[in-house]
């Protein structure tokens, strides 16, 4: 059964979605199969890894406030073991639309829950707001990821988001747990990075996350032609920095596994 990991924050531009796309497409890469899904209105997660905005027939709207099922609209990517749902600019008005629904903020964990046994990790991509796309996408995860960029208001934000996600806790979903803090776009160089990140650490301690994501031209650029950096350049720091940070979300999890390869050489080793 997947583990679901939500990537929020209200705030905007502090690498929500870059992590949301590298991080799927580092765990597909690490062979275990994932699942990419866009629940912010931008879509931009869905022109991240390539796809054509004006070519998506249908998208999470369609199984939101439609009748269509997840597997009706998810999409296979050019990365192995990594597929999407994609997301559409008419999700704008999903919240207006699901007002008087029941369970109004279940209907996202609903659409999850047909398929959650044919991943191994689902990752949802959430709107920069606190509305109720946003609650949908906590409701449905287990573990919430956090980027933060290491400036002078990221404690402001970040106070709210972890407010929201107490809320949800303790109202709707009572597993929901901080998969980390992650702290984005860091330059060494910056003295007051480096006292934001210190900050962070000192007061939210082990809920950050040991990986830090540099600030890299790469990066930045693999959007633009459609892929994630991982396909874009690999030997790139920012590349790195995302494979690190998969790997950490493994390792906490008690997630990592002995690839086949690996294993058969270790048996005849033994023998």
């Amino acid at each position: 059964m997947a583990r679901i990991i939500g990537v929020a924050n209200q705030k905007g531009g502090v690498g929500k979605t870059t992590t949301a796309i590298n991080l799927a497409a580092s765990l597909a890469v690490l062979e275990y199969k994932t699942l990419l899904v866009d629940a912010d209105p931008q879509a931009n997660s869905t022109s991240g890894i390539g796809f054509d905005l004006q070519n998506i027939q249908q998208s999470i709207y369609d199984c939101m406030v439609g009748e269509s099922i997840a597997r009706d609209v998810i999409l296979k990517s050019e990365i192995p073991n990594l597929d999407l749902i994609p997301s559409h600019i008419d999700l704008v008005g999903a919240e207006l639309e699901m007002i008087n629904y029941p369970e109004r903020e279940n209907v996202i964990k609903k659409i999850l829950d047909d398929i959650r046994d044919e991943y191994d990790f689902i990752i949802i991509d959430c709107s920069p707001s606190l509305g109720l796309i946003t609650v949908n996408a906590l409701v449905a995860s287990d573990s919430v990821a956090i980027p933060v960029q290491a400036e002078f208001f990221a404690l402001e934000g970040l106070g709210k988001l972890l407010n929201t996600i107490k809320i949800v806790q303790t109202r709707l979903n009572p597993e929901l747990s901080i998969e980390g803090i992650l702290m984005t776009m860091f330059d060494v160089r910056l003295r007051l990075n480096n006292q934001i990140a210190a900050e962070i650490r000192r007061h939210f301690e082990d809920m950050v996350f040991d990986t830090m994501i540099h600030r890299n031209s790469r990066l930045s650029e693999a959007p633009s032609v459609g892929k994630p950096v991982i396909l874009y350049d690999a030997d790139s720091k920012g590349s790195k920095n995302y494979l690190d940070l998969a790997k950490e979300i493994l390792q906490k999890n008690d997630l990592t596994r002995i690839k086949q390869s690996e294993r058969t050489l270790n048996i005849e080793d033994e023998q």
